[in-house]
């Protein structure tokens, strides 16, 4: 039977693996890594160094703020990005301020690729390299070397003015205008095709130029490449290009300038165009009431260059005159002048001046008003310039000269002060052509335009500019050219009216300006001078020239007296005005006719200023000869003068210890000295010695009666020894007073002497006595009286010490009566020393015997002498005696003379 089967049992299920297991997260737990990720952390640790390479590797170079070199920098100018070529712009300029050397080996290097910059597409980057050249590199660089420098910098800017951003082309100019500023003569090397650039730039100015600022930056620099144009004015400077310094820029530059020749059909040509340009802004300043600022200062800078071109043909044209026929413009050319002057130039001016006058709008402010008158003011001078005066219509000549009447008469000024002022600052420009308009046009107009030109003159300030051009003006109307007449007719008598006025004001003019305008006092002096010259060409001028030594007199100094009598000098502006106007002025004096005697005096003072420069002193001295010698300075009157300068001049220092060391730099002998050679020279040369020392002998007399120190009494003493002869010349009288005034200065001059040796230089002490007594002894040599005399007054001084009585003389103190008697002992002695008084001393034995006794008196002790005193009394006593006793031999009849005494 099979079994059966247990229901209740069952088999085990086999387990089965399992791939995923499912695990539970809870939200917000953080996921865990999984166990096959990679760690990412790197752990390291510092190294420390001791220095920085870099650091050490830059120390000593020349580097900006930034820490970078100057080849970093420059390496940066070309950088993509306009930040870094702006900074490394100005880190180099940091640079080349910190290290000026740098500059100096590198320039050529540095602008070779600084120039790279001028066509930067960034204005600021433009900007800043503009500001490095103007401040940095152009002012440190020197002419001599312009010629690689500008070639580098003018390829790229000529590239500049053809770009086709208008700001670039613009900014090219003003790198020219700088370019130019600082080497001026490397301006006619591209003036051609620059002068291009401008015309083709200003033809469609209303294209590219619609900003007026940006027209009138264009305009501005053109009239500065145009004032450096060859002109009337002032002569072209030669350049010195052809230097060449380095080969590797020969063919860059040009070899030789172009010359004028070439710029001439340039200016031809962008004169019309400056005219089209000023008829076009003429609207915005007419029709509209308020005037456009900007169109004003336009169309000024627009006549500036159309006035400087005229110039430049004027230049031109006279070129031609002296051969250079190449360098004419042809509407100047004798082959095509008629024609061109009717169909050019002249028809070009004509529509320039068809606006002429321009007036303001009613309603118009006064600043308007200002502005409208400097721009009539640069038509008048475009017209004026151009020189075809006679040949314009009458309608436009009337309008001309009632605008240039007006502004002489101040009829067109306004009621301010400030617009008054401006009025007369650009009147300045129009008055060089009056005199040329008043010598061409009819009576009635000259006779107007005269008259308010006296009007202007005589109401501007003596220091303006105005009065400066009225000065240079009435040179030219009053004195003519060499070869050729005076402009004026010297017989009108309006004409002369008003030059009469004219040199009336001239001296008041100069006492006006005084010493603070140096350089107007110097026309003002110049005109004086040559009408002087030009005097006997004309009487009304001799006349008047004449009568202006009243008061040129107070140009130099003048006299105030007080109520009572008394009065001082007050000197005038001749004193302190540089040497150049001093010689000016009294190189004036000689053509006066009859130099006045007051105006003298006013000179002597001048010369007793311690300012005036020798120069001057000696100048005048000769001037006066020559006035004298002319028959111009009175014989009496010149004398005079001479004796008052030498008597009055003061020497310094006046301390009497310098008589002998005077001739340091705080001194002023040496100039006294050659006063007093000038002066006798010059008393030598006048006449008959004789008849001199007759009229001059009682001047000296009065002079030294004051008692002028011994430096003026030996300058007067001087002149008489020269002028004296033997027999003496000098009267009686005068022999007397002028011995008891050489024997205070004999005494006076001994006695400044040292009494030790050691005080002073031998060859000092020997100079000093030769030129101090040698005019003394000439005169003792020529007047036998006059030895006589000052022996007895000798005598009679050492009496007095032995009476013992006081000296009152003001040469010696009153009682030092040793110091009296060394003085004599010491003239006594010298004047044995010269050999031409021996003989006539030999005549004065009783004279010299009765000063020894006096000598010996004073040893006694009934004098009242101290015991030195007494001691120095018998030093000068043996030193006389020995001298004596060398020379004459009289021994014995001293010793029996003083023992007589004794």
């Amino acid at each position: 039977m099979a079994k059966s089967k247990n229901p209740t049992k069952k088999k085990p299920q086999k387990q089965r693996g399992v791939d995923f297991k499912k695990i539970k997260r809870k939200i917000g737990r953080k996921l865990p890594p999984p166990k096959n990720a990679t760690n990412t952390e790197i752990k390291s640790k510092a190294i420390v160094l001791p220095e920085q390479s870099v650091a050490s590797e830059r120390a000593g170079l020349a580097v900006s703020k930034k820490g970078l070199t100057l080849k970093e920098l420059l390496q940066q100018t070309s950088h993509y990005n306009a930040k870094v070529r702006k900074d490394a712009l100005i880190g180099i300029r940091e640079v080349l301020l910190k290290y000026p050397e740098e500059l100096r080996l590198h320039k050529l290097a540095l602008i070779e690729k600084l120039r790279e910059r001028i066509t930067d597409e960034d204005r600021v980057v433009r900007d800043t390299l503009y500001q490095l050249l103007k401040l940095v590199i152009f002012p440190q660089s020197k002419e001599e070397i312009s010629g690689p420098f500008t070639s580098l910098m003018m390829a790229y800017i000529f590239n500049a003015m053809t770009h086709l951003a208008i700001d670039i082309r613009l900014m090219a100019f003003k790198f020219f205008d700088l370019l130019v500023e600082h080497f001026p003569s490397s301006f006619l090397l591209y003036a051609e095709k620059v002068l291009q650039n401008y015309e083709d730039i200003l033809q469609k100015y209303h294209i590219y130029l619609q900003d007026k600022s940006k027209l009138k930056n264009t305009l501005v620099g053109l009239v500065h490449c145009l004032s450096l144009l060859p002109s009337t004015k002032g002569e072209l400077k030669k350049t010195s290009d052809d230097k060449r310094l380095l080969h590797a820029f020969e063919d860059e530059a040009p070899r030789e300038t172009s010359g004028v020749s070439s710029i001439v059909k340039n200016v031809e040509d962008l004169v019309p165009v400056l005219i089209r340009c000023f008829q076009e802004l003429t609207p915005s300043v007419r029709i509209v009431p308020l005037v456009d600022v900007q169109s004003y200062e336009c169309m000024l800078c627009v006549l500036q260059s159309i006035d400087l071109a005229v110039n430049f043909f004027i230049y031109v044209t006279s070129k031609r005159e002296k051969g250079f026929e190449s360098s004419v413009p042809c509407i100047y050319k004798e082959s095509n002048m008629k024609t061109r002057r009717q169909t050019s130039m002249p028809m070009l001016l004509k529509k320039l001046l068809d606006v002429f006058p321009l007036t303001p709008c009613n309603g118009s402010s006064e600043k308007d008003g200002d502005r409208y008158y400097v721009l009539n003011v640069g038509l008048v001078e475009v017209f004026l310039h151009f020189g075809e005066l006679l040949a314009a219509p009458s309608d436009l000549l009337e309008r001309i000269f009632e605008f240039l009447e007006s502004s002489l008469s101040g009829q067109i000024y306004s009621v301010t002060r400030s617009s008054k002022a401006l009025t007369e600052k650009h009147l300045v420009r129009l008055l060089p052509f009056i005199p040329k308009i008043v010598s061409k046009v009819e009576s009635n107009w000259k006779y107007r335009l005269l008259q308010a030109f006296t009007k202007a003159f005589k109401g501007c300030k003596p220091e303006s500019s105005l009065s400066l051009a009225c000065l240079r003006a009435i040179e030219d109307m009053l004195i003519p050219l060499e070869g050729q007449d005076m402009l004026l007719d010297p017989s009108d008598a309006v004409v002369v009216g008003n030059q009469i006025t004219w040199i009336r004001e001239l001296p008041v003019l100069l006492v006006q300006l005084g010493d603070k305008h140096p350089s107007f006092s110097k026309v003002v002096l110049h005109l004086m001078l040559h009408l002087g010259q030009c005097a006997p060409l004309c009487n009304f001028i001799t006349w008047e020239y004449d009568n202006m030594q009243q008061l040129f007199r107070d140009f130099f100094c003048r006299f105030l007296y007080k109520s009572e009598g008394e009065g001082h000098v007050e000197y005038g502006p001749f004193v302190v005005l540089p040497i150049e106007c001093q010689e000016l002025a009294i190189c004036s004096l000689y053509y006066f006719s009859k130099l006045d005697s007051l105006l003298l005096s006013s000179l002597a003072y001048c010369c007793f200023r311690d300012r005036l420069d020798p120069f001057v002193l000696l100048r005048l001295i000769e001037i006066l000869q020559s006035s004298y010698k002319a028959g111009h300075t009175q014989i009496a009157d010149l004398i005079s003068f001479f004796a008052t300068l030498l008597a009055r001049f003061r020497v310094y220092p006046e301390r009497r210890d310098y008589v002998f060391r005077i001739k340091g730099e705080n001194s002023n002998y040496k100039t006294f000295e050659a006063i007093t050679s000038s002066v006798c020279s010059c008393l030598s040369q006048i006449g008959d010695d004789v008849l001199v020392l007759q009229l001059i002998q009682n001047v000296i007399l009065h002079e030294m009666s004051q008692k002028p120190p011994l430096h003026n009494s030996c300058a007067m003493l001087r002149v008489l020894a020269l002028l004296d002869s033997r027999p003496t010349s000098l009267s009686e009288n005068n022999i007397i007073n002028f011995a008891n005034l050489m024997v205070n200065y004999l005494i006076g001059f001994a006695y400044c002497i040292p009494e030790k040796k050691d005080d002073c230089i031998d060859s000092d002490l020997i100079s000093a006595t030769k030129y101090y007594l040698i005019p003394c002894f000439v005169l003792f040599s020529k007047s036998d009286k006059l030895l006589n005399c000052i022996l007895n007054l000798m005598g009679a001084s050492v009496a007095y010490i032995r009476a013992g009585l006081p000296s009152f003389d003001g040469v010696i103190p009153a009682f030092d009566h040793s110091g009296r008697a060394r003085a004599i002992a010491f003239v006594l002695v010298r004047m044995h020393e010269d050999m031409k008084l021996h003989k006539s001393l030999s005549a004065c034995k009783a004279e010299i015997m009765h000063i020894l006794h006096c000598f010996r008196h004073l040893q006694s002790n009934k004098v009242g002498l101290g015991l030195v005193e007494r001691q120095k009394v018998q030093l000068a006593f043996d030193q006389v005696k020995t001298t004596i006793d060398r020379i004459h031999g009289w021994n014995d009849n001293i010793a029996i003379g003083i023992a007589g005494v004794v």
